[in-house]
């Protein structure tokens, strides 16, 4: 199997569910809450450590209790973390995320050591990380580094899985140099921003596509996904399951992607694993409670 890398986010997740969300100025009593791994990059490679990939997480935490939680954390499930620094005086990056009755959630994240994974840090994160060959990014640390990370990869010849998550416009010659590209309707829009505010799925997907080798993967939740190559676009059908927390459910998606490439499977076969593994993700509370083992995940799949 290959070896992936994840450059990315590493967040402590406070999580409360509540009723609904509140108004602005409103005060709600909530219900259960809890502290739990969290951070698109980190959910990512714990992600495929479940799914039994081996998987280096390359990031940055604060040399507090919940940096030491976490990088005990990633061991635990199995995830190689000599690419994670420890930075003194600064504080892990936490997010607030709030979850409704539908499993709905909003989150409000403060980067902590996240916002200090610069230039600098990136030439040291490459160098730890060069022997890998399948790479994830997200878009939870400076936007300058994920460029110029892309960048580099592609002159290295690395496969590259971009999530464009939270949702911003890309520079053109950054999408140009990614492999798969994983937007879910959010991220689709702002990534094709250039497009009429009417286009479609379709559209945007091929926009993305163009004349390149680039592979667009749009995730759709319960739908499933849209797989758009220069041979057009195909719709690869989701699992119904019944959702309680969708924290995480598309990092959990990558990870299941990149797990089947990694372990060589057809692009549609590896979007299945990736649809599977999403929606086991969404079974359970917190980001990464309800991430699959690859046999879960291959039982799911064998259900149809």
């Amino acid at each position: 199997m290959k070896k992936c890398a994840v450059i990315g986010s590493i967040n402590m997740d406070m999580v409360l569910s509540v009723p609904r969300f509140p108004a602005a100025g409103e005060t709600l009593t909530g219900g259960n809450f809890q502290t739990v791994p969290g951070g698109k990059g980190a959910n990512q490679a714990v992600a495929l450590g479940r799914l039994g990939a081996p998987v280096r997480m390359a990031g940055r935490v604060g040399d507090d209790a919940f940096g030491r939680r976490y990088l005990d954390h990633f061991r635990q499930n199995g995830v190689d973390v000599r690419a994670v620094d420890a930075v003194a005086g600064t504080a892990t990056g936490v997010a607030d995320i709030l979850v409704n009755a539908a499993g709905e959630n909003c989150i409000v994240i403060a980067p902590g050591a996240n916002g200090l994974c610069d230039l600098e840090w990136l030439d040291r994160a490459l160098e730890a990380t060069a022997d890998c060959e399948i790479f994830l990014l997200q878009l939870e640390i400076p936007l300058d580094t994920v460029a110029e990370a892309v960048r580099r990869l592609r002159k290295m010849g690395k496969t590259i899985l971009l999530d464009p998550a939270p949702a911003v416009p890309l520079p053109e010659d950054v999408l140009a140099a990614v492999d798969f590209l994983t937007p879910n309707e959010t991220e689709l829009k702002a990534v094709t921003a250039g497009l009429s505010e009417d286009a479609g799925i379709e559209e945007r997907v091929r926009h993305l596509v163009g004349g390149s080798g680039r592979v667009v993967v749009h995730k759709r939740g319960a739908d499933g996904a849209y797989i758009g190559t220069r041979d057009g676009i195909e719709h690869v059908p989701g699992f119904s399951v019944r959702a309680v927390d969708t924290t995480a459910a598309g990092d959990t998606f990558n990870a299941g992607l990149a797990a089947g490439l990694a372990m060589g499977w057809p692009l549609r076969d590896a979007v299945r694993l990736a649809n599977a593994a999403g929606a086991l993700a969404v079974t359970a509370y917190g980001a990464q409670e309800g991430m699959p083992s690859l046999e879960q995940a291959q039982a799911l799949m064998a259900r149809g």
